[in-house]
């Protein structure tokens, strides 16, 4: 079974030792995923901007893999504060609201960073190889 390593260079991955998402046997596995800027390693403080990035470093893994947003059957959200979830579900709408892939979302103490405020991780089945 071949297997597929993605990189999107982020800091953490080649210091962890871990990909952005993996393609393997018609999957693409995508990391847990923040909203710190590629180019530039900034997190804003905004969580709404933090959700936009990580679904734009996200979707960026997805279709390297020959997937897309359509393709995703599971979502993990990781919130540092449950509070934020109103302001946070129409944009996980905008991305899923015709998707509806199976969605979980879990609140904890806090990320690696203490400036990131959401994690985002999905599982796609891969449509093109």
């Amino acid at each position: 079974m071949t297997r597929r390593l993605i990189s999107s260079g982020g800091r953490f991955e080649a210091a962890a030792g871990y990909s952005r998402a993996v393609v393997q046997g018609g999957w693409v596995h995508v990391a847990g995923t923040t909203g710190a800027d590629p180019g530039t390693g900034a997190i804003p403080e905004d969580v709404v901007e933090q959700a936009r990035l990580a679904f734009g470093i996200i979707g960026a893994a997805l279709a390297e893999a020959g997937a897309g947003f359509e393709d995703v059957v599971r979502v993990t959200y990781f919130l540092t504060d449950a509070g934020d979830f109103p302001a946070l579900m129409p944009v996980f709408g905008e991305i899923f609201g015709d998707i509806r892939p199976a969605a979980t979302a879990v609140v904890v103490a806090g990320l690696v960073d203490p400036a990131m405020k959401i994690e985002i991780e999905v599982t796609a089945q891969c449509p093109r190889p």
